[in-house]
Protein backbone atom coordinates (compact mmCIF):
# COMPACT_ATOMS: atom_id res chain seq x y z
CA UNK A 1 0.00 0.00 0.00
CA UNK A 2 3.00 2.31 -0.24
CA UNK A 3 2.15 5.79 -1.43
CA UNK A 4 -1.62 5.49 -0.95
CA UNK A 5 -3.10 8.76 0.23
CA UNK A 6 -5.87 8.04 2.73
CA UNK A 7 -7.18 11.51 3.52
CA UNK A 8 -7.58 13.67 0.44
CA UNK A 9 -9.54 16.75 1.45
CA UNK A 10 -6.65 19.17 1.98
CA UNK A 11 -7.58 22.71 3.00
CA UNK A 12 -5.44 25.12 0.99
CA UNK A 13 -6.94 28.50 1.89
CA UNK A 14 -5.79 31.01 4.46
CA UNK A 15 -8.75 30.31 6.73
CA UNK A 16 -7.29 27.05 7.98
CA UNK A 17 -7.45 25.20 11.30
CA UNK A 18 -4.39 27.09 12.49
CA UNK A 19 -6.13 30.45 12.04
CA UNK A 20 -9.63 29.82 13.39
CA UNK A 21 -11.59 27.75 15.87
CA UNK A 22 -10.89 24.52 14.04
CA UNK A 23 -13.26 21.61 13.46
CA UNK A 24 -16.47 21.24 15.46
CA UNK A 25 -17.30 17.81 16.90
CA UNK A 26 -18.89 16.73 20.16
CA UNK A 27 -15.67 14.89 21.08
CA UNK A 28 -13.95 18.24 21.75
CA UNK A 29 -16.29 18.81 24.71
CA UNK A 30 -15.39 15.50 26.37
CA UNK A 31 -12.97 15.15 29.31
CA UNK A 32 -11.95 18.82 29.15
CA UNK A 33 -11.04 18.97 32.84
CA UNK A 34 -8.59 16.11 32.37
CA UNK A 35 -6.93 17.91 29.47
CA UNK A 36 -6.70 21.12 31.47
CA UNK A 37 -5.02 19.24 34.32
CA UNK A 38 -2.70 17.47 31.85
CA UNK A 39 -1.58 20.78 30.37
CA UNK A 40 -1.15 22.48 33.72
CA UNK A 41 0.66 19.69 35.56
CA UNK A 42 2.55 17.83 32.83
CA UNK A 43 3.31 20.46 30.20
CA UNK A 44 3.31 24.03 31.54
CA UNK A 45 5.04 22.84 34.71
CA UNK A 46 7.93 21.55 32.57
CA UNK A 47 8.49 24.76 30.69
CA UNK A 48 6.38 24.67 27.52
CA UNK A 49 5.20 28.26 27.07
CA UNK A 50 3.84 28.66 23.52
CA UNK A 51 0.21 29.73 24.05
CA UNK A 52 -0.99 28.27 20.73
CA UNK A 53 0.61 24.90 21.48
CA UNK A 54 -0.93 24.83 24.96
CA UNK A 55 -4.33 25.71 23.52
CA UNK A 56 -4.08 22.86 21.01
CA UNK A 57 -3.22 20.38 23.75
CA UNK A 58 -6.20 21.59 25.79
CA UNK A 59 -8.52 21.22 22.83
CA UNK A 60 -7.69 17.97 21.01
CA UNK A 61 -9.45 14.90 22.53
CA UNK A 62 -6.43 12.62 22.92
CA UNK A 63 -8.57 9.68 24.03
CA UNK A 64 -10.24 9.49 20.62
CA UNK A 65 -6.90 8.57 19.07
CA UNK A 66 -6.44 5.53 21.31
CA UNK A 67 -7.94 2.02 21.32
CA UNK A 68 -11.02 1.77 23.56
CA UNK A 69 -9.29 -0.52 26.06
CA UNK A 70 -6.65 2.10 26.95
CA UNK A 71 -8.65 5.33 26.61
CA UNK A 72 -8.87 5.67 30.39
CA UNK A 73 -5.09 6.27 30.37
CA UNK A 74 -5.23 9.00 27.71
CA UNK A 75 -4.23 11.91 29.96
CA UNK A 76 -1.62 10.16 32.06
CA UNK A 77 2.01 11.25 32.02
CA UNK A 78 3.51 8.55 29.82
CA UNK A 79 3.39 6.92 26.40
CA UNK A 80 0.65 4.32 25.82
CA UNK A 81 0.57 1.34 23.46
CA UNK A 82 -1.80 1.72 20.51
CA UNK A 83 -1.17 -1.72 18.98
CA UNK A 84 0.99 -2.88 16.07
CA UNK A 85 4.05 -2.46 18.29
CA UNK A 86 3.61 1.33 18.37
CA UNK A 87 2.80 3.94 21.01
CA UNK A 88 1.16 7.33 21.38
CA UNK A 89 3.83 9.64 22.78
CA UNK A 90 3.85 11.16 26.25
CA UNK A 91 1.86 14.43 26.21
CA UNK A 92 4.88 16.50 27.28
CA UNK A 93 6.97 15.14 24.41
CA UNK A 94 4.21 15.97 21.91
CA UNK A 95 3.99 19.51 23.29
CA UNK A 96 7.75 20.05 23.49
CA UNK A 97 8.44 18.79 19.96
CA UNK A 98 5.58 20.88 18.58
CA UNK A 99 6.82 24.01 20.32
CA UNK A 100 10.27 23.57 18.76
CA UNK A 101 8.73 23.75 15.27
CA UNK A 102 7.51 27.36 15.81
CA UNK A 103 4.50 26.88 13.55
CA UNK A 104 2.46 29.74 12.14
CA UNK A 105 -1.03 29.72 10.60
CA UNK A 106 0.45 29.44 7.08
CA UNK A 107 3.03 26.73 7.86
CA UNK A 108 3.30 23.53 5.83
CA UNK A 109 4.36 20.54 7.94
CA UNK A 110 5.59 17.02 7.21
CA UNK A 111 5.15 14.37 9.89
CA UNK A 112 7.00 11.05 9.58
CA UNK A 113 5.25 8.45 11.72
CA UNK A 114 1.52 9.17 11.93
CA UNK A 115 0.90 6.52 14.57
CA UNK A 116 -2.41 7.26 16.26
CA UNK A 117 -2.91 10.56 14.41
CA UNK A 118 -2.85 12.60 17.63
CA UNK A 119 0.31 14.53 16.79
CA UNK A 120 -1.11 15.26 13.33
CA UNK A 121 -4.23 16.71 14.96
CA UNK A 122 -2.12 18.99 17.16
CA UNK A 123 -0.21 20.14 14.08
CA UNK A 124 -3.46 20.70 12.18
CA UNK A 125 -4.66 23.04 14.93
CA UNK A 126 -1.59 25.22 14.37
CA UNK A 127 -0.64 25.01 10.69
CA UNK A 128 -2.20 25.37 7.25
CA UNK A 129 -1.22 22.00 5.75
CA UNK A 130 -0.11 18.74 7.35
CA UNK A 131 1.31 15.79 5.38
CA UNK A 132 1.72 12.64 7.46
CA UNK A 133 3.30 9.31 6.50
CA UNK A 134 2.87 6.00 8.37
CA UNK A 135 4.59 2.74 7.37
CA UNK A 136 2.12 0.49 9.27
CA UNK A 137 -0.96 0.37 7.07
CA UNK A 138 -3.58 -0.46 9.77
CA UNK A 139 -2.39 2.51 11.85
CA UNK A 140 -2.46 4.85 8.85
CA UNK A 141 -6.00 3.78 8.01
CA UNK A 142 -7.20 4.16 11.59
CA UNK A 143 -5.53 7.56 12.02
CA UNK A 144 -6.95 8.87 8.75
CA UNK A 145 -10.44 7.75 9.77
CA UNK A 146 -10.18 9.39 13.19
CA UNK A 147 -8.88 12.67 11.77
CA UNK A 148 -11.66 12.72 9.19
CA UNK A 149 -14.30 11.90 11.80
CA UNK A 150 -13.14 14.81 13.95
CA UNK A 151 -13.25 17.20 10.99
CA UNK A 152 -9.58 17.82 10.24
CA UNK A 153 -9.60 18.76 6.56
CA UNK A 154 -6.06 20.13 6.35
CA UNK A 155 -4.33 16.76 6.88
CA UNK A 156 -3.29 14.16 4.33
CA UNK A 157 -2.22 10.71 5.54
CA UNK A 158 -0.17 8.41 3.34
CA UNK A 159 0.77 4.77 3.90
CA UNK A 160 4.45 4.31 3.12
CA UNK A 161 8.07 4.57 4.21
CA UNK A 162 8.76 8.10 5.44
CA UNK A 163 12.55 7.93 5.04
CA UNK A 164 12.37 9.85 1.76
CA UNK A 165 9.65 12.19 2.95
CA UNK A 166 6.97 13.52 0.60
CA UNK A 167 9.00 15.04 -2.27
CA UNK A 168 6.06 16.08 -4.44
CA UNK A 169 4.81 18.37 -1.64
CA UNK A 170 8.13 19.94 -0.63
CA UNK A 171 9.44 22.28 0.61
CA UNK A 172 8.17 22.15 4.20
CA UNK A 173 8.42 24.85 6.84
CA UNK A 174 8.67 22.15 9.49
CA UNK A 175 9.32 18.41 9.71
CA UNK A 176 8.61 16.27 12.75
CA UNK A 177 9.75 12.65 13.02
CA UNK A 178 8.19 10.37 15.64
CA UNK A 179 10.31 7.24 15.16
CA UNK A 180 14.06 7.06 15.67
CA UNK A 181 16.59 6.29 12.91
CA UNK A 182 20.28 5.97 13.73
CA UNK A 183 21.05 8.98 11.51
CA UNK A 184 19.22 12.00 10.14
CA UNK A 185 17.78 11.03 6.71
CA UNK A 186 19.26 13.33 4.06
CA UNK A 187 16.03 13.32 1.97
CA UNK A 188 14.22 14.95 4.90
CA UNK A 189 16.93 17.57 5.30
CA UNK A 190 16.67 18.33 1.59
CA UNK A 191 12.92 18.96 1.90
CA UNK A 192 13.25 21.71 4.52
CA UNK A 193 12.47 25.21 3.26
CA UNK A 194 14.88 28.10 4.02
CA UNK A 195 14.44 28.83 7.72
CA UNK A 196 12.71 25.45 8.14
CA UNK A 197 12.96 23.45 11.36
CA UNK A 198 13.11 19.70 11.88
CA UNK A 199 12.67 17.86 15.18
CA UNK A 200 13.83 14.24 15.11
CA UNK A 201 14.95 11.56 17.59
CA UNK A 202 18.22 9.94 16.55
CA UNK A 203 19.73 6.69 17.82
CA UNK A 204 18.72 3.10 18.34
CA UNK A 205 16.73 1.78 21.27
CA UNK A 206 19.08 2.36 24.20
CA UNK A 207 20.53 5.81 23.45
CA UNK A 208 18.46 8.39 21.62
CA UNK A 209 18.70 12.18 21.50
CA UNK A 210 16.00 14.53 20.33
CA UNK A 211 17.61 16.91 17.84
CA UNK A 212 16.59 20.22 16.32
CA UNK A 213 17.85 21.04 12.82
CA UNK A 214 17.38 24.51 11.34
CA UNK A 215 18.13 25.48 7.74
CA UNK A 216 19.98 28.79 7.98
CA UNK A 217 21.52 30.94 5.24
CA UNK A 218 24.97 29.44 5.74
CA UNK A 219 23.86 25.81 6.17
CA UNK A 220 22.23 23.50 8.69
CA UNK A 221 22.41 24.16 12.41
CA UNK A 222 21.92 21.12 14.65
CA UNK A 223 21.22 21.09 18.39
CA UNK A 224 20.69 18.20 20.82
CA UNK A 225 17.67 18.96 23.03
CA UNK A 226 17.34 16.03 25.47
CA UNK A 227 17.27 12.25 25.71
CA UNK A 228 14.17 10.41 24.52
CA UNK A 229 12.92 6.90 23.86
CA UNK A 230 10.98 6.34 20.61
CA UNK A 231 10.19 3.23 18.60
CA UNK A 232 12.84 2.65 15.90
CA UNK A 233 12.25 3.90 12.37
CA UNK A 234 11.75 0.88 10.13
CA UNK A 235 12.00 0.48 6.36
CA UNK A 236 14.85 2.10 4.47
CA UNK A 237 16.28 3.64 7.65
CA UNK A 238 17.26 0.18 8.87
CA UNK A 239 19.00 -0.66 5.58
CA UNK A 240 21.50 2.18 5.78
Amino acid sequence: MSGVVLALSLLLVTGCQGANAGPDHEAFAERTEERERMVRQQIEARGVRDARVLAALRRVPRHHFMPAEVQQRAYEDHAVSIGEGQTISQPFVVASMTEQLRLGPKSRVLEVGTGSGYQAAILAELAAEVYSIEIVAPLAERAAATLAELGYRNVQVRTGDGYRGWPEAEPFDAIIVTASPDHVPQPLVDQLAPGGRMVIPVGWRGAQDLRLLVREKDGMREQILYGVLFVPMTGEAQER
